[in-house]
């Protein structure tokens, strides 16, 4: 929690859950504000009987209420305006932009630098602790591409097996979302340029063993899924999105080829656990209710998907799911963070990696599973961690070896 606070400024709560001098902007839309869609949303989620909660941020929050934001004036507070803003001019710090990294460098099972090409330029980064924070798809492809990861795969890949770690690019997570869509009556203004999420609900599925496992939320401006090539997005209507907050499928990553340049196989599983489909179910058909709402009812035209036929049966409405369920682009896991007894885990509570000294993993890939809200915050908490191990750290070698200068002059 310390470290959260620290990197945050919540313009709206001041308390023991919420920082107010950090670099990244936490903000929610006024209810003045809000787009009718959004309003009808909010209403029809309380006539269903979820309380209100005014923060969803809050320990255990449940309810229906404004989504914590990071794009005050509709710009994203992103680690670039939050912390190289800052940073830039330290004489310490060099920014290399466009690098792809070929692959670590070894001393038996020290790595001691980075293979890595930028602008043509191929080089060599050494340094004392090397830091991977790649992401959750790029961390598992470079340690196998550098010989760190399943013994088996790294064999059939033909690369030379320096630590075998069994559970890179295992475990990999998301939070799997949902469209269900409507086109609205010609009065209803669909603006893209309009903030397109407001508010959200977050519930725990009739059943579940999880708490708070699932979400809901309103976008008051739907386009179609993939641009195909035009110059802008025309409007579809407005689409209701659910999700699995804390998914029991579990994918794998695994490399196509030894050349880095080459995307890795992503095998997501979405779905593929029975429990995520029923809870998957339940919010398909809460959603298709919410768009009966009185308030909502007097925006739509009609629900474009899924249609009533998919509705007829589990079965129908399972295979119209597995068919449009998508990445909710929240990707973790794939170096979980545990303990060594653990295979599938990849590297300790201070992000080092099992059985490799001097390296580190500090992003989203390290998670032991996927938190219950986006993970963009709790992916710069993990950062601000890991960096305070590393500078601690730091501390008492210096220390160490001045007491080892002093000792030696007496």
């Amino acid at each position: 929690m310390p470290f959260f606070r620290k990197l945050e400024t919540d313009t709206d709560f001041s308390d023991d859950f919420h920082g107010t001098e950090g670099p990244i902007i936490c903000h929610r839309f006024k209810r003045e504000t809000w787009l009718p869609a959004q309003t009808g949303f909010y209403n029809a989620c309380i006539d269903a009987g979820f309380p209100i909660v005014e923060d969803l941020n809050a320990p255990d929050a449940h309810g229906v209420g404004p989504f914590p934001c990071n794009n005050p004036d509709g710009i994203r507070w992103s680690t670039n305006v939050g912390y190289l803003s800052q940073a830039r001019h330290r004489l310490n710090l060099t920014i290399r932009a466009n690098c792809m990294a070929h692959r670590l460098l070894f001393d038996g099972k020290r790595v001691t630098g980075v293979d890595v090409e930028s602008g043509g330029e191929r080089f060599i980064a050494e340094a004392d602790q090397i830091v991977l924070s790649s992401g959750t798809i790029a961390n598992p492809q470079l340690l196998m591409l550098s010989g760190v990861g399943p013994a088996d795969h790294l064999q059939e890949m033909g690369i030379p097996v320096v630590h075998d770690l069994p559970g890179v690019g295992r475990n990999f997570s998301d939070h799997p979302l949902i469209f269900i869509t409507a086109s609205v009556h010609d009065h209803v203004d669909l603006d893209g340029l309009a903030p397109r999420i407001q508010v959200g609900l977050r519930y725990t599925a009739t059943g579940s063993e999880r708490p708070n496992d699932m979400m809901m939320w309103m976008q008051s401006f739907a386009s179609e899924r993939i641009n195909r090539g035009g110059d802008r997005m025309e409007p579809l209507g407005i689409r209701i999105t659910g999700s699995i907050y804390l998914a029991a499928s579990k994918g794998r990553i695994t490399l196509t080829s030894s050349d880095p340049y080459v995307q890795p196989f992503l095998d997501y599983h979405l779905l593929e656990d029975p429990e995520d489909r029923r809870r998957m179910r339940e919010v398909v058909r809460m959603a298709v209710d919410t768009f009966n709402h009185p308030e909502l009812v007097a925006m739509v035209k009609e629900r474009t998907e899924p249609l009533d036929s998919d509705l007829e049966s589990d079965d129908a409405l399972d295979a119209w799911m597995l068919r449009e369920v998508t990445t909710g682009q929240h990707l973790t896991s794939t170096c979980r963070m545990g303990p060594a007894s653990d295979p599938m885990n990849v590297v300790d509570q201070r992000g080092r990696v099992h059985g490799i000294d001097g390296l580190r993993v500090a992003d989203a890939s390290v998670m032991p599973d996927t938190v219950r809200a986006n993970t963009n915050v709790t992916t710069m908490m993990i950062g601000e961690r890991i960096a305070d191990y590393i500078r601690r750290c730091r501390h008492v070698r210096v220390l160490d070896a001045q007491t080892h200068r002093i000792y030696h002059r007496i």
